[in-house]
């Protein structure tokens, strides 16, 4: 009984929120600082998430195969590559880390 009320507790912050951003004033979505902030969440987010996902396993920190290829994909992005070569390039290091043993 708990998981559900769980959810329902989710399902109304949700809903909170979601009615909090369309209650705001459409003159402070439009200041410079605002947009700005809106502009750079999504990257802070999907950082934040990629390194979560690279580098955590449970609640230890791990240097595998993953951190090798999100490395070659950095590698990939400072040297301007196309977003198909970044990720190829993130697939085959990190098989070819874990076919090696990694």
């Amino acid at each position: 009984m708990n998981v559900w009320i769980a959810v329902a507790v989710t399902a109304v912050g949700c809903y909170a929120v979601k009615l909090a951003g369309l209650l705001v004033p459409a003159g402070v979505l439009e200041r410079p600082l605002v947009r700005r902030l809106a502009a750079l969440l999504p990257v802070a987010l999907l950082a934040a998430l990629t390194a979560q996902q690279t580098f955590g396993d449970g609640h230890t920190l791990v240097l595998n195969a993953r951190a090798a290829g999100l490395g070659a994909a950095a590698v990939a992005l400072v040297l301007r590559a196309p977003f198909l070569v970044v990720v190829a390039a993130a697939v085959l290091v990190t098989a070819g880390v874990r076919a090696l043993g990694g």
